[in-house]
């Protein structure tokens, strides 16, 4: 088993090796995701739009 402060020093080693994004970086990634939601969303509501249109047409 190994001693706890060897164990403590190889994780600040590895945390130390991790490519850490930029601040612009977070941004963009995070604007892209909110986007794609938004795109995701819209394209849904239109997809149960058609398909009730279709729905009410065969029925009514």
């Amino acid at each position: 088993m190994a001693n706890p402060v060897q164990f403590l020093q190889q994780v600040r080693s590895e945390v130390g090796k991790i490519a850490w994004p930029t601040r612009r970086e977070v941004f963009l990634t995070t604007v892209m995701v909110f986007a794609m939601a938004a795109l995701t969303a819209l394209f849904f509501s239109l997809v149960d739009w058609v398909i009730r249109l279709g729905v009410t047409a065969v029925i009514g």
